[in-house]
């Protein structure tokens, strides 16, 4: 099989070659319940949802999830709605320390509290009908070497690769400034460690790609097409990881867009602005206009 043809296999409500999903991701609107995000999203055209768990957002440590799931996933299917499961949630396992535990914890039982997680994003993903779940690799700890660090990620993802496996959900690994895993080369270097598995896939960050990647980001996302499973955008500058609104930062979006379009690729393009929760609902009016000119061939 080659690389190009080892995509999963289309979901039935998938778009026309060439023609893009937009989502907004939830943890840009964190001030909003959830069943409000998702309205005010369907009202504005959004074809879906990066649904980051966290606390105020479908729990995942909470009583009732799979009820609780249920219920979101009656709501999107109303809405109109497709879904990605993010687990990029700052402290939804540890109230103290941001992200953590991460899968290069020093302390195997804090590794494996993070895989608890993602395994059960798989399940909650799967219940969803979501296209794929995203994780990454963290920070690699202090006093750890890079080959124990990219041995503790490897062998942490082998049970969430399972769980995928079984739900037939890919897992989409993204490449985080400052993390283990922090760019599309170390993506093909953990793939290659684990053996090419099949519903491994890449979570590929516009703005990470301006950020720090050496090609430009049209040309990022032409390298990553056979891999990629979600898709994050916003603005950025070179150098500097702050998420931008669109028109703050310096990237060029019609040979982004023109470039993702090209693929084939069926997953949502997903807004991400985790910071600017407190305009949530400006920011995703001003979002999904400004992304529709850009694809309608108009000034952004």
């Amino acid at each position: 099989m080659s690389e190009s043809d080892s995509r999963c296999p289309l979901p039935a409500d998938s778009p026309p070659p060439g023609e893009l999903r937009f989502g907004y991701g939830t943890n840009g609107l964190t001030d909003l319940r959830l069943d409000d995000a998702l309205g005010l999203l369907a009202d504005l055209g959004y074809a879906g949802v990066g649904l980051t768990l966290d606390h105020m957002h479908l729990d995942p440590l909470a009583p009732d999830l799979a009820a609780r799931t249920r219920h979101v996933a009656r709501r999107l299917d109303r809405l109109g709605l497709t879904a990605t499961v993010e687990t990029g949630a700052r402290y939804v396992l540890d109230p103290r320390r941001k992200h953590g535990p991460s899968l290069l914890d020093p302390d195997p039982e804090r590794r494996a509290d993070r895989v608890r997680l993602l395994i059960r994003a798989v399940r909650v993903a799967a219940d969803l009908g979501a296209h794929a779940v995203h994780c990454f690799s963290g920070i690699t700890p202090e006093g750890t070497d890079d080959d124990t660090a990219w041995k503790r990620l490897a062998d942490a993802l082998g049970p969430v690769l399972d769980a995928a496996s079984g739900a037939g959900v890919p897992l989409a690994v993204e490449p985080e400034p400052g993390h283990l895993l922090s760019s599309i080369a170390d993506f093909h270097h953990l793939r290659h460690a684990l053996g090419d598995p099949e519903l491994l896939g890449l979570t590929l960050d516009i703005g990470h790609c301006q950020c720090l990647e050496p090609l430009p980001p049209a040309d990022c996302v032409k390298a990553a097409a056979p891999w990629l499973r979600h898709v994050q955008i916003e603005d950025m500058r070179r150098g500097v990881h702050e998420h931008l609104p669109f028109g703050d930062g310096e990237i060029d979006f019609p040979p982004v867009l023109e470039a993702l379009a090209a693929t084939g690729y069926q997953g949502l393009t997903v807004v991400e602005l985790p910071r600017h929760s407190h305009a949530g609902p400006q920011l995703a009016a001003h979002s999904i206009e400004f992304l529709r000119r850009v694809v309608e061939g108009g000034t952004p």
